[in-house]
């Protein structure tokens, strides 16, 4: 929703209006860290699941990832796709590795100190550390198969 063609970020009001629309409906799934509108999302929320592995297992993976992508010419949403001069660089607004680098520290502070805040009393945290835990989370819960 935030990247338009050509990598060209939506302006801040419309991205906060298309996110407010998207999170309207009694029930919906929003995935990724936008901390910009995270007040929005975390006011109609009633969970937030926080995958939170170990900064190695995020870049070994990030990296696999986006090699992978670049090669197949992977289109990721509207026209975009990742470039191989940004796996080059350290600027974190070209690179998703750069980018993935520096605000783990700080989205690990973030995500901690909103689970301590009286303000998000609402939410239920599901912290998930390990890809152990992930896996028993998406098993736990997928819809139950059959019909009784």
């Amino acid at each position: 929703m935030y990247h338009q063609a050509g990598w060209t970020p939506l302006d801040a009001g419309e991205f906060r209006r298309r996110v407010s629309e998207a999170a309207a409906g009694p029930s919906w799934v929003i995935d990724g860290g936008y901390s910009a509108v995270s007040d929005i999302l975390w006011a109609r929320a009633d969970t937030v699941v926080w995958i939170d592995l170990p900064r190695r297992t995020i870049m070994r993976r990030i990296i696999w990832r986006t090699v992978r992508r670049m090669a197949r010419r992977t289109e990721l949403w509207n026209g975009n796709r990742e470039q191989w001069r940004n796996l080059f660089t350290w600027d974190p607004e070209k690179s998703v590795i750069a980018w993935a680098w520096r605000t783990y520290p700080d989205r690990r502070e973030r995500y901690t100190a909103a689970m301590a805040d009286p303000v998000h009393g609402h939410l239920r945290f599901v912290r998930l550390s390990t890809p152990a835990a992930v896996r028993r989370f998406l098993r736990d819960a997928a819809p139950a198969s059959g019909v009784d």
